[in-house]
């Protein structure tokens, strides 16, 4: 690599690993002990809001201090759970994170979960060797669709938003992307169809895509 330095922000759940079914196990473990059970399709109503929006709509009235007690105790398990495995990388995903650290590319997560558990996940996929920063809920003050993320990983690694290539599995991450004056890939369905490159899974990537989005 002979130009500027490049980056690549990787969003992590959903677009490095799914971890869903352990989200799932863990919110239905702590509320099952909290003596109110969910559905697994209340579950999917509500994945990926906030654990505080959550538990507001599944125990309306709860007082804050119940609600701060069973998120942390939910985080908990996800991470116990995470830990137990097995917790695999998507198609595609190791082998393209690999490929852009052996071709100069500078690279980050910029997550919106909290930091444990993403030190938790990069833990157990090795991610830690290939990865200039982790990049958290506790690093912004305002979540995706705003750019915080995107622009404090780009900080941090020290490459210029323009330089940056965002990977995303959800629409607020890939608008965040363009906020933040960032190219986008999108992972996944028709909903990320408004990034600069959409694909449904990363192996569908051509071997040049990063460097037609951010030539060197």
């Amino acid at each position: 690599m002979t130009g500027r330095p490049r980056a690549v922000l990787w969003d992590l759940d959903g677009t490095i690993a799914d971890s869903k079914d352990f989200h799932w196990r863990a919110w239905r473990e702590t509320m099952a002990a909290a003596g109110a059970p969910i559905t697994y399709e209340r579950f999917l109503h509500s994945f990926g809001q906030r654990n505080d929006a959550i538990l507001g709509a599944w125990l309306p009235g709860a007082p804050p201090e119940t609600v701060t007690r069973l998120g942390d105790e939910k985080e908990a398990a996800f991470r116990r759970l995470a830990a137990e495995g097995p917790l695999h990388p998507l198609p595609g995903a190791m082998e393209w994170i690999e490929r852009l650290a052996n071709a100069g590319w500078r690279q980050a997560i910029a997550s919106s979960a909290p930091p444990a558990n993403v030190a938790t996940m990069a833990r157990v996929l090795d991610l830690e060797r290939w990865m200039g920063a982790l990049v958290t809920a506790d690093d912004v003050h305002r979540g995706k669709p705003d750019p915080e993320v995107f622009l404090v990983a780009a900080s941090r690694l020290g490459v210029p938003p323009e330089r940056c290539v965002v990977v995303e599995d959800a629409a607020a991450g890939i608008e965040a992307a363009r906020r933040g004056g960032m190219q986008s890939i999108g992972v996944g369905g028709p909903a990320l169809r408004a990034a600069d490159l959409h694909v449904t899974s990363l192996v569908d990537l051509a071997a040049d895509a990063f460097d037609r989005l951010v030539p060197d």
